[in-house]
């Protein structure tokens, strides 16, 4: 049984860790799925998806779910990707990183080298 549109932000809300960057903002993240990484190789484009620098934070950015429990819908191309970046700004993106190494970390990078081949 699939689930709905609603019922789908909201499972995946209740499973979304949630930290606090070093501007008191409370960011929510969701584990980056298949499809969304996916997804995000498609709005980089054949060049960013594989300048790993670039990818690695873009990955980090989408990783946020929501800020200070507003959503924040996954980016769908280049610019929508960078306007999250600098609306996380270095205190967003080390959140982020910090919340989801080791596991997560490992498992974007082993997808940003796998990425290019």
């Amino acid at each position: 049984m699939s689930l709905t549109p609603s019922a789908q932000i909201l499972t995946t809300a209740a499973q979304a860790v949630v930290v606090t960057d070093a501007l008191g903002r409370r960011l929510a993240l969701r584990s980056i799925t298949a499809l969304d990484k996916l997804r995000l190789f498609k709005a980089a484009g054949p060049v960013l998806a594989q300048n790993e620098p670039w990818l690695g934070m873009a990955l980090l950015a989408c990783s946020v779910h929501a800020i200070d429990d507003v959503p924040v819908p996954m980016p769908a191309n280049e610019h929508q990707i960078e306007a999250l970046v600098a609306r996380l700004g270095d205190s967003g993106i080390a959140a982020a990183a910090e919340a989801l190494a080791p596991d997560e970390a490992v498992s974007m990078a082993d997808t940003v080298v796998s990425a290019g081949n």
